[in-house]
């Protein structure tokens, strides 16, 4: 089974996040077109695809589109049924299907107050009431799970309530939001999570700033996992001659450690600008050179 899913912009997109990482996290191949929330309205984008209006849909190559997250969700733990997408238990299937349905449907004070913004974090943030009883609720129910299943994940291992709950880990942490400790461990695990890192160092380089979505509270340094240090460069020679992740002729570098390496176009080179160690077919490039260069 071959998918396309359609997606906006990364940085931005709370639902597209939510949809790519079900494929990401669960190893399920999919081709990503974007389509920027900048340009025009989203339905005059997918006019292609009925009955889409929105992002994320997903269409197969069976003709089946697919234009709501929850349904994704469903429809893929249907069809890829080894792929672990709900928890193999019950009694944490049913905690999970409960948490992503209210996910889905909940929390409007959170969304509104806190778009999501994954280019910067803010400090002085004063949530209101309404944003407050949302995420005194997201509490609850977090520790309900946690406690029942023993984390990390909600529901012990991954599924699909921590991908739907993955945006609300990033306003939380991007807004500075005042949490238990056991909420910040949880939200400490998203930002940590490879998968997370690379969808949002593809958002950090790639697509346009939406400034109706920024907010005017002072910026801070974002929370997550510090980045190792690289830089983009203008030429090489490069230590590899093929991109780590497409296998095709390297026309870009960027810098690592006082080392060149190549990729095959601009955003491959800066994804792995903003986060290197998110990628792992970058480190283990940078690991077979240095071991190459042992042996020489």
């Amino acid at each position: 089974m071959a998918y396309k899913l359609i997606l906006g912009d990364r940085a931005y997109s709370s639902w597209s996040l939510r949809a790519w990482l079900l494929f990401e996290r669960f190893g399920i191949p999919v081709d990503v077109r974007l389509v920027s929330l900048g340009d025009g309205t989203v339905a005059e984008r997918l006019v292609a695809h009925p009955p889409a209006r929105t992002v994320p849909t997903l269409v197969a190559d069976d003709g089946s589109v697919i234009c709501d997250s929850l349904a994704i969700a469903e429809e893929l733990a249907t069809r890829h049924s080894d792929a672990g997408l709900w928890p193999g238990s019950s009694r944490a299937r049913a905690m999970s299907r409960s948490l992503a349905a209210e996910m889905h449907s909940g929390f409007a004070a959170l969304r509104e107050g806190c778009p999501m913004n994954l280019r910067c974090a803010y400090e002085g943030y004063a949530p209101s009431e309404d944003v407050l009883n949302d995420l005194a609720r997201i509490e609850a129910i977090w520790a309900h799970a946690l406690d029942a299943f023993g984390g990390p994940w909600l529901c012990g291992g991954y599924s699909v309530a921590d991908a739907f709950f993955a945006p609300v880990a990033a306003r939380i942490a991007g807004y500075g939001l005042l949490v238990r400790p056991e909420s910040r461990s949880y939200v400490e695990a998203h930002l940590a999570d490879p998968a997370f890192r690379r969808w949002r160092a593809m958002g950090l380089v790639d697509g346009p700033d939406l400034s109706r979505i920024a907010r005017d509270h002072a910026r801070c340094a974002w929370p997550g996992p510090a980045p190792l240090p690289a830089s983009a460069a203008e030429s090489g020679p490069s230590e590899n001659v093929k991109c780590p992740y497409s296998g095709r002729p390297v026309t870009h570098f960027l810098e690592f450690e006082g080392r060149t390496f190549g990729f095959c176009n601009a955003l491959c080179r800066d994804k792995t600008v903003a986060d290197p160690e998110a990628w792992p077919a970058f480190m283990a490039l940078v690991q077979a050179c240095q071991m190459s260069s042992v042996k020489e």
